[in-house]
């Protein structure tokens, strides 16, 4: 990775005395941000989110692609999702495209609407009202054209006394591009792409950073995550699924704060449990979280389960595995099979002794669906995935192919047999072949009316 700078941007500050640096650069005034020239492998590029860059771009305003897009691109990998970041208001953007449409009420987005139901979030530059910058001196990294350090912005400190309520509540003002990067979680994610002169664009250090493969917050951990405590989850969700080293201070505040999730909208924090799950990390995602103590907090039941070695707990691990590989063969379970076989080993625990499953199962699952605001569709799914493995193992699968459950339940007796070494059945490895047996249903009983 090479840095490069403008001439506009080196003659900034090439014969300034550091006293003159002072000077000029001001708390709104940044330093011009590093630029890299990267090679980019524009076939991992979405064409329409191409499209919409340089159409903005031709008419007079700034766009580039932000976030995670520009960090998979630099890792050579084809991005998910294809933000775009620009100058343009939302009411502007919509008048250039006519398949774009605006949404959201605290914060308006334009919708660019594709083929395929496809869609490129096209977002304006916004800051943090409350949020000033600070100017610090970046690390050089071998490898770089320039010897010297980037100067790089982190968000100015703010009181960190333990009782100051610092979680973010308003982050939708219109702002600059540095304002824009500054805002974000971790330096990986604070990069932008300016298309047209085919460069990375980096305020915050992320470039060297993702040389290094480490995770590390914009600013102090400590401030960054009691703002948002979900950025605990996404750092040990990008650790494992990038495979990337976390900083140490990010780590010891990761530890430090984990108990602040509970603080944290509960939707949000079992949409990011999923994500752990989906990524083709599930297993490295897990051991982290029960590493750093985060699983006592957003899974008690499951950690409690696994720091008691319970019988199983290998094939827990083993279980995650499977999800991994199906996931990477782009056959991923879904989420009622993903939570049931994370959740199986504490679940089966529990029933073992109950006289009443069905009771005992809700109430294995009532303080956990408070606390992730769990769907009750979700959690009944999962009840009839856990259930049907008693008949699965058994092979009498009876009436249970016509149930409406029975695929998620064969993948999850197929994850189960993977987990313990087992053969698994034809009717597992593709449930859509397996047949209801013929064995003759029950007659219902008539019930008498009463006259």
């Amino acid at each position: 990775m090479d840095s490069v700078d403008s001439d506009k941007d080196s003659s900034s500050f090439g014969d300034k005395t550091e006293a003159e640096e002072e000077d000029f650069f001001d708390e709104d005034t940044p330093p011009p941000p590093a630029r890299y020239e990267e090679d980019i492998n524009l076939r991992n590029m979405d064409a329409d989110a191409i499209k919409v860059i340089r159409r903005l771009n031709r008419s007079g305003h700034t766009a580039y692609l932000v976030g995670g897009g520009v960090r998979d691109l630099l890792l050579d990998k084809t991005p998910k999702d294809f933000d775009v970041a620009t100058s343009a208001r939302p009411e502007e953007v919509r008048r250039l495209f006519r398949n774009c449409r605006v949404i959201g009420r605290r914060f308006r987005l334009a919708h660019i609407l594709f083929a395929g139901g496809k869609i490129i979030e096209t977002a304006t530059f916004r800051r943090d009202p409350g949020q000033s910058f600070e100017i610090i001196e970046g690390e050089v990294e071998v490898g770089y054209e320039h010897e010297e350090p980037p100067l790089i912005l982190v968000p100015s400190p703010k009181d960190r006394g333990d009782d100051v309520d610092l979680l973010i509540r308003h982050d939708n003002v219109f702002g600059e591009p540095h304002e824009d990067a500054i805002r974000r979680d971790f330096t990986i994610n604070g990069l932008f792409y300016d298309l047209e002169n085919d460069e990375v664009i980096d305020y915050v250090g992320g470039v060297p950073d993702l040389k290094r493969q480490l995770i590390k917050t914009i600013g102090d951990p400590d401030i960054r995550l009691r703002e948002d405590p979900i950025r605990i989850l996404r750092a040990i969700k990008f650790s494992a699924r990038l495979d990337l080293g976390i900083d140490p201070e990010l780590y010891d505040a990761i530890v430090a704060h984990r108990t602040d999730l509970e603080r944290a909208a509960r939707p949000r924090v079992l949409e990011e449990i999923l994500r752990l799950l989906r990524g083709g990390a599930a297993h490295r995602s897990m051991w982290l979280t029960w590493d750093t103590g985060v699983m006592a907090v957003i899974l008690p039941e499951l950690a409690v389960w696994l720091d008691d070695d319970a019988d199983g707990s290998i094939e827990f691990w083993r279980r995650l595995d499977a999800i991994d590989r199906r996931t990477y063969e782009d056959n991923r379970p879904s989420d009622a099979v993903l939570l049931s076989a994370l959740l199986v080993g504490p679940i089966v625990e529990y029933l073992e002794d109950a006289v009443d499953s069905s009771s005992a199962f809700e109430d294995f699952f009532e303080e956990m669906a408070l606390r992730l605001n769990f769907p009750r569709r979700l959690k009944d799914r999962i009840r009839s995935i856990v259930t049907a493995q008693g008949r699965l193992t058994k092979g009498k699968l009876g009436s249970l192919p016509r149930r409406d459950f029975f695929a998620d339940a064969a993948i999850h007796f197929a994850i189960e047999c993977e987990a313990h070494g087992e053969e698994i059945p034809e009717w597992a490895i593709d449930p859509d072949v397996a047949e209801a047996s013929d064995e003759p249903r029950r007659p219902r009983r008539r019930r008498r009316r009463r006259r």
